[in-house]
């Protein structure tokens, strides 16, 4: 049910912007909520679509995942690889959510609390730069591989 409930939020969200959930949307925005910690590329996705609609093309889900962004539905993101991910904005969230990257396994961990309220501030009042978004990214060693590393 949380699942049909984001969907109908999305939707509602697209129709705000004058634009509709189409079933290819709809598939791809699917695909996004049940792989949501997966931090998907458009291949990864459009794989994942065509198991469930077979006529959607690689150009839809492209096309679909680059609107899903314009409207802030979905965050473009690249953790220094060269590859474009898709991660859907959590709902209600004025800000991007943070990643931890594991350099070893490639793992991806999310922070979901803010931890840049005060440096926006100071950087709004020192630079007289109004802040719409932020985007943290941590590249380091993650718990799994730091303890492989000792045994």
């Amino acid at each position: 049910m949380v699942l049909e409930n984001r969907i109908e939020q999305i939707k509602k969200q697209l129709h705000s912007q004058s634009y509709k959930l189409t079933p290819q949307r709809e598939a791809t925005v699917r695909v996004l909520l049940e792989h949501e910690e997966d931090h998907l590329s458009a291949e990864d996705v459009y794989l994942l679509v065509k198991d469930k609609a077979p006529e959607i093309g690689l150009a839809t889900v492209y096309r679909t995942l680059e609107l899903l962004t314009e409207l802030k539905v979905v965050d473009k993101i690249n953790f220094g690889d060269g590859v474009s991910r898709y991660d859907l904005r959590k709902e209600g969230a004025e800000h991007f959510h943070h990643h931890l990257v594991c350099v070893e396994c490639g793992s991806v961990l999310e922070i979901e609390e803010d931890l840049l309220g005060d440096v926006e501030k100071v950087v709004e009042s020192r630079f007289e730069f109004e802040v719409r978004d932020h985007r943290l990214t941590f590249h380091g060693v993650c718990k799994s591989c730091q303890s492989n590393s000792k045994s």
